[in-house]
């Protein structure tokens, strides 16, 4: 099956509502059959989507920078874990490892995540589907925001395409296989 390589939030202090998310897209991908591509980390929404994915009986891949294991915040219990010289080359390398992305809510390196795989996509550097999980709405006034952008010729309305919005984890699966299987 695919690697998907899931971007979260990692904060210590999330409701558990969020927890269960990451637990939940953890389970999932393992029990289709995917292998879970993370930042490596072994704390909030992070650490959670892990441990659904191998509770489940997933396959778990993270990469994180030197500058984290340091902090001891590494997925040590990572079916494979590879470690980078800094933030841009763990984004390089998920990319590469990666045959598709979920976003789940997160903060500003969750949006860095999201943006360095959409913006790429944009300038036709990968065809990978992206799917972002608005639950509850989370991300709603960013997507306003962001088509109020196209509204104003900032970036083309193809690119907004380029990402699927979904409401739930279920649909977000649904839609990545859907765009992996072969046609």
């Amino acid at each position: 099956m695919a690697a998907v390589c899931v971007f979260c939030a990692s904060s210590r202090t999330l409701d558990q509502r969020w927890l269960d998310l990451a637990t939940e897209t953890g389970a999932g991908l393992a029990r289709r059959g995917h292998t879970l591509v993370s930042g490596g980390g072994c704390v909030g929404m992070m650490g959670a989507v892990a441990d659904g994915a191998r509770a489940a009986g997933g396959r778990t891949l993270g990469v994180i920078p030197q500058a984290l294991v340091d902090l001891e915040v590494a997925d040590l219990a990572s079916d494979e874990l590879l470690i980078t010289d800094g933030m841009d080359s763990r984004k390089t390398l998920m990319i590469e490892k990666s045959d598709a992305f979920v976003t789940l809510p997160g903060g500003l390196g969750t949006l860095d995540e999201l943006f360095e795989v959409w913006t790429t996509a944009t300038l036709a550097m990968h065809a990978k589907p992206m799917v972002l999980v608005d639950a509850d709405g989370f991300y709603r006034p960013l997507l306003d925001w962001l088509h109020s952008l196209a509204d104003r010729h900032f970036l083309k309305p193809a690119g907004l395409d380029l990402v699927t919005v979904v409401p739930t984890v279920p649909a977000a699966l649904d839609v990545l296989e859907a765009h992996l299987s072969p046609r």
